[in-house]
């Protein structure tokens, strides 16, 4: 027999971000993370060469790390990162942890078991709930955001804890590489990827009010299924010895950059990021014209500038594009998060006015949006 649902707005009661210690500056990350040594020679004077390039290029001013600047010991973990910003949400929505009935958790990618999401829901103290665990680079944020979204919108659950976590530095210190397998592509990760930790609170509107912020549209696709991972690591889907896989190199997380990257990310005559939004905007029949903020986050200056003076074509007001990675880095997944905390509860919006965010991730080309709605 089917099932006929009730569809239900969905609004976002509440949103938190945690960033660990304190900022600091592109100077401070050798510092911190440590310095690698015995680099091969021609690999090490490479670095010195382009290091003043990374700043250029980047354009970020700040980085978060969850280390002890001191003692160079961990301070957090995406868990503990993930349950204070959860916590900052549910003060902000003025809700117990006990009523929410779903946790959507997204990471870039997990080892561990139990999983995330289990855990965070061990540490809120909530004794049940529905709960999933989304492992897919910079969109699971996204991904983990649609997939409450709908819940909640078809009647399953009423209130979701969404949240996404990014401990980068622990695949950037220094004790984490052999430097004898170590690339140019693994060593241009240290200089923008930062630690942290968002959370979105929603709920359904079952008087539909409509008075506050409300999620409209998700959307999802992988368009790489014939492009090479431009990120990636080398291990194989099965468990590895460990000796055997540092020796290898196989744990180093990679990244194509400059001209290799771009060869990838702009195709007949656009970028995919571009024509994915276009298909989005097209789908769900968006009004660009009621665009407030465009949520952008990418970490390179360059692809940025490009990307942004595309998009003026589909009649996105160039005045409208947002983002805070200067001065937060790239904290990956959890960025959308970031923004849309910093809109919600900083930015000046209107009735009406439209939230719009995309993502295109390079691990496999795989690209993700929402609009996020103010009346």
């Amino acid at each position: 027999m089917n099932k006929r649902y009730n569809f239900h707005p969905v609004k976002i009661l509440g949103t938190g971000t945690f960033l660990p210690g304190n900022p600091l500056t592109i100077e401070d990350v050798d510092k911190v993370l440590g310095k690698i040594d015995k680099l091969p020679g021609k690999l090490s004077k490479w670095l010195e060469r382009t290091r003043s390039l990374f700043e250029q290029m980047l354009e970020v001013e700040s980085y978060y790390f969850a280390i002890d600047p001191a003692t160079r010991a961990f301070t957090e973990d995406n868990i503990t990162m993930s349950v204070k910003a959860a916590r900052k949400a549910l003060e902000r929505a003025k809700i117990k942890p006990s009523e929410i009935d779903f946790i959507a958790y997204g990471s870039a990618h997990q080892d561990q078991m139990p999983t995330a999401s289990v855990r965070i829901q061990e540490k809120l103290g909530i004794e049940k709930c529905a709960e999933i665990s989304i492992h897919s680079n910079c969109t699971s944020a996204y991904k983990a955001l649609m997939v409450a979204s709908d819940f909640i919108k078809m009647g399953r659950y009423k209130t979701a804890l969404v949240l996404s976590s990014n401990i980068s530095s622990s695949e950037l210190r220094a004790e984490y590489y052999n430097p004898e397998k170590i690339t140019k592509e693994q060593l241009f990760l240290r200089y923008f990827l930062s630690d942290g930790a968002g959370a979105v609170l929603l709920q359904a509107d079952n008087k539909n009010e409509r008075k506050g912020f409300y999620i409209e549209e998700t959307t999802t696709e992988s368009i790489g299924g014939l492009k090479p991972s431009a990120m990636y690591n080398q291990r194989p889907a099965y468990w590895m010895n460990p000796m055997e896989e540092y020796k290898s190199g196989k744990h180093h997380l990679s990244q194509m950059f400059s001209d290799e990257l771009r060869n990838h990310f702009f195709e007949n005559g656009s970028s995919i990021f571009y024509a994915g939004l276009k298909r989005m905007l097209n789908t769900y029949q968006i009004d660009t014209s009621k665009i407030k903020y465009f949520q952008v986050d990418f970490p390179s200056k360059h692809i940025s500038e490009l990307v942004l003076d595309e998009c003026t074509k589909l009649g996105i007001n160039p005045k409208s594009f947002y983002t805070k990675m200067s001065t937060l880095g790239y904290v990956g997944p959890p960025m959308a998060f970031f923004s849309l905390d910093k809109i919600i509860n900083e930015e000046n919006i209107s009735s009406g006015d439209i939230i719009l965010s995309f993502v295109t991730e390079v691990s496999k080309f795989m690209q993700a949006g929402f609009t996020c709605q103010y009346y």
